[in-house]
């Protein structure tokens, strides 16, 4: 079963791509980020014509995460903990999976910047209630994988440049921390669980030539529940989607489980 996540950077103006992309990865599930664009502007006909269920939970001009799935789903939409939160970054849902099911999150989290700003302390909240909320999560005992796009660098290996980012939100000491603290209630990161090498990206900043410089960062993860990781075949990350004519600057990654 192959589940991929992917922010798009707005699915209307990625549309093409987005097509061309189920049909050569054929990922079972897909999880998308940044759409951009309200439930109804979604392009649900043209996904559903390749043959896959489509759950949105939209935003104008912002945000927008998406779960794209061959199989039925059961889903809700947004993350407890913040009934004031109108921002639309987290979808989850349930799809049959061998004699059970396995569950899926879509997350966008914020990305924090400007640091000292109001921006920041809604990205430490934010994290806080993922946290907690994937503790619950746990509880459950499914084969699960949280993935999207965490705008959280890992580690100095996980970037181009250390020193460049070290003042970023995606990768202060207290971002790391929570990302850390994530990982440390039982999940794994799926890219980590099959390779050391540093220089793995899947964001690349569309100034300054970064994508032709490999200038990139890796903030896009997949994170698997013990369940899931003990079903682990396989992670790759689709790095030729970034070359491609107007690309996302994200690309997807996708891991393959039994």
């Amino acid at each position: 079963m192959r589940i991929a996540t992917w922010n798009v950077n707005s699915v209307r103006q990625r549309l093409d791509h987005l097509l061309a992309y189920l049909k050569e990865a054929e990922p079972d599930v897909l999880c998308l980020q940044e759409l951009k664009c309200m439930d109804e502007a979604f392009p649900r006909l043209e996904v559903e014509s390749t043959g896959y269920n489509v759950a949105v939970h939209g935003q104008k001009t912002f945000n927008g995460v998406a779960i794209l799935s061959k199989r039925p789903l059961e889903v809700r939409t947004g993350l407890p903990g913040d009934e004031a939160d109108a921002h639309a970054r987290y979808i989850e849902a349930t799809v049959p999976h061998g004699n059970g099911i396995l569950r899926v999150a879509s997350i966008y989290l914020p990305n924090g910047n400007p640091v000292g700003t109001e921006k920041y302390t809604y990205k430490l909240a934010w994290m806080d209630r993922l946290i907690a909320h994937a503790r619950e999560l746990l509880k459950l005992e499914e084969p699960l994988v949280l993935a999207g796009d965490y705008n959280v660098i890992p580690g100095p290996r996980d970037c181009y440049d250390p020193a460049a980012w070290a003042n970023d939100a995606l990768f202060l000491p207290q971002t790391r921390e929570r990302f850390r603290a994530l990982l440390n209630l039982g999940f794994t990161d799926a890219l980590r669980a099959v390779s050391d090498e540093a220089g793995l990206y899947t964001f690349w900043d569309y100034q300054a030539g970064a994508w032709q410089k490999n200038l990139g960062i890796r903030i896009d993860h997949l994170l698997l529940s013990p369940q899931a990781i003990d079903l682990l075949q396989n992670v790759t990350i689709d790095k030729g989607m970034r070359g491609r004519e107007k690309p996302s600057d994200h690309v997807p990654i996708h891991v393959d489980l039994a």
